[in-house]
């Protein structure tokens, strides 16, 4: 008996020890399905191709942006002291009114519903506009807005990049062009604090910033080769990069 309870307890080890073998193995596999098996769960088919959850996010969020972007604008025609804030407020309602008009007209088609409300904490921004004046009004509108329409940003950029469906493509093209005309407006009042927003991005950032090291004192870098056609340079296009009218 002795021997045989010895037995048991080597091939005992034995099978915990392969199992612990195994299980990274079989858990980095079952990772690895992970992200596409989510995809697949929270996707449904419509003629325009798969919905996922984050298209459906997208729509929500661009509705959510115009129900108190639009008012914040309105506010900014009739309160900011500045020319130029009262501009970005005109762009923001223009952008808005369009953007809200195509986000109602693609939830329709794919039956997602949207908000009728700003959130809590949208609501709590109109509110502190509302109690500003003054300079103090523009520069709360500035910041609030651009920091608004900067995580917007990195949105729009992943669902236009992954996004199946081709309404929602091109809703995010259309959004894409609305936030990008109202980021250079709002920064173009003057009264942005990129600092602030580094600041921001820096303390939510998970990785180290990569890239060349900082430049020395004194030392000149060696300038690159440019990028240019070497073949066919009969060329019908212009860059896309143009400088945007101001109003």
């Amino acid at each position: 008996m002795r021997r045989i309870n010895g037995t048991a307890l080597i091939i005992t080890a034995l099978v915990a020890t392969l199992g612990a073998l195994a299980y990274p193995v079989w858990s980095y596999a079952d990772r690895s399905g992970t992200g596409q098996a989510n995809l697949n769960a929270s996707s449904v088919a419509t003629q325009w191709g798969p919905l996922s959850a984050t298209d459906r996010d997208f729509l929500v969020r661009v509705r959510l942006a115009g129900l108190w972007e639009l008012p914040a604008g309105q506010q900014a025609i009739e309160r900011a002291p500045s020319e130029a804030v009262k501009a970005a407020g005109d762009h923001l309602v223009v952008g808005h009114t369009d953007l809200d008009r195509r986000a109602r007209d693609v939830a329709a088609k794919l039956g997602v519903e949207l908000p009728n409300q700003p959130t809590e904490q949208q609501q709590g921004w109109l509110r502190e506009l509302t109690a500003a004046s003054g300079e103090d009004y523009e520069r709360k509108f500035a910041n609030l807005l651009r920091a608004a329409h900067g995580k917007v940003f990195a949105l729009v950029a992943q669902v236009r990049a992954t996004t199946r469906n081709s309404l929602i493509r091109q809703l995010a093209t259309d959004t894409n062009q609305t936030v990008l005309d109202h980021i250079t407006m709002l920064e173009g009042t003057g009264f942005v604090d990129f600092d602030a927003i580094a600041r921001d991005a820096a303390a939510a950032a998970t990785a180290s910033p990569t890239g060349p090291p900082p430049p020395t004192g004194g030392t000149v870098p060696v300038q690159p080769v440019p990028a240019e056609p070497t073949g066919d340079q009969s060329f019908t296009s212009r860059p896309s990069t143009m400088p945007m009218p101001m109003p």
